[in-house]
């Protein structure tokens, strides 16, 4: 059994299953392993920390013999050594056979994450840090019970998570999704229950869009906006400034920044 860390998340020792690519820059990875038995969440836009070998590395470098160590121990490996981590959002958790999804986008020019998932194999290994209790802090998508409207807008980054998002939905509930892709083979069909308007833009912002867009009439919404990190800003002061929503009812998540890697974007933070 791995070692626990942090409760309630904890390492989980994986192994690629199998892979399909969605589109032409989305391939979904099927993970699975013995430690999943312990793995628990509640879906919607549930973050997880998956850490991938170099390449010639039969497995990723993660002290987690350190317990709660881990963190300095990794990052005082050498930057050849040491695990690439990214975070990523939990697609899909199934329980026979135990399974997990993580959607990945490919870039080009690809970064290592976006390099390794383009050339993924069954028995890769990998190691996550994810939760060990369903209701966990890294779950951000939480609308007030009173939430008559919820309006969602996300980049490609996003993309995974809107679409667990919109599948845990309850029927009849409103929704309004943004959604901007580079390109059109990456629009999806996104099954859902709730009565969602879903507005996919190709090629170019979706920002002006949504500023411009009227909304269905409101009393108490709820905005869940995630994608690179300017944007997210600039359309939260959106709402909250010009739509006037209560700040408390946006949830912001800056999966990105222009210009930095995820490493530089843990640095600055």
């Amino acid at each position: 059994m791995t070692t626990a860390v942090a409760a309630p998340f904890r390492f989980f020792s994986l192994h690629v299953v199998r892979t399909r690519r969605l589109s032409p820059s989305l391939v979904r990875v099927t993970f699975a392993g013995e430690d999943l038995e312990y793995f628990f969440s509640d879906g919607r836009d549930q973050s997880l920390s998956l850490f991938l070998p170099h390449p010639g590395q039969s497995e990723p470098a993660v002290p987690i013999e350190l317990g709660d160590g881990w963190w300095q121990g990794w990052r005082e490996l050498p930057d050849g050594v040491r695990a690439v981590m990214r975070s990523y959002t939990l697609r899909a958790l199934r329980g026979d056979p135990a399974e997990i999804d993580i959607d990945f986008v490919l870039h080009t020019p690809a970064g290592p994450a976006s390099a390794w998932a383009s050339r993924a194999a069954a028995g890769d290994r990998v190691v996550l840090l994810g939760p060990a209790v369903a209701d966990n802090r890294a779950i951000r998508f939480r609308p007030p019970q009173d939430t008559d409207l919820v309006v969602l807008w996300g980049d490609e980054s996003a993309l995974p998570a809107i679409a667990s998002i919109l599948t845990s939905l309850p029927a009849g509930q409103r929704v309004r999704a943004w959604l901007e892709v580079r390109d059109a083979g990456n629009v999806q069909e996104l099954a859902t229950s709730a009565d969602a308007g879903i507005t996919w833009v190709v090629g170019e912002s979706s920002v002006d869009a949504l500023r411009e867009a009227p909304l269905p009439p409101t009393a108490h919404p709820y905005v869940w906006i995630a994608g690179e990190s300017g944007r997210v800003k600039a359309l939260r002061r959106h709402f909250v400034q010009e739509r006037g929503v209560d700040r408390r009812r946006v949830t912001f998540v800056g999966y990105w920044r222009q210009g930095m890697s995820e490493e530089q974007l843990r640095e600055a933070e």
